[in-house]
């Protein structure tokens, strides 16, 4: 039985939230539903890492050299931003 739930969430979340929904045909009670059911959900074990089809087709589209220093690359540019 559905039961109804009244939240007080920021004017623009909400209106970003409304594109988004009605972008993947879906409604926002059922998006937050699903989101609610994922993270009380005692079947997922949380050591396993599980990605979304939509991470899987963007894995591989940026090739970097071998060599490629991920915490130099970070560190550089949270110096540049927080200058």
């Amino acid at each position: 039985m559905d039961k109804k739930l009244t939240l007080s969430l920021d004017k623009h979340v909400i209106e970003k939230a409304k594109e988004y929904a009605q972008q993947h045909s879906t409604s926002l009670s059922k998006m937050i539903e699903a989101y609610f059911d994922s993270l009380t959900s005692t079947s997922h074990d949380h050591s396993e890492v599980t990605t979304t089809p939509l991470v899987d087709s963007l894995s591989g589209v940026i090739q970097l050299p071998e060599n490629f220093d991920f915490k130099a690359s970070r560190t550089k540019y949270l110096n540049e931003k927080h200058k």
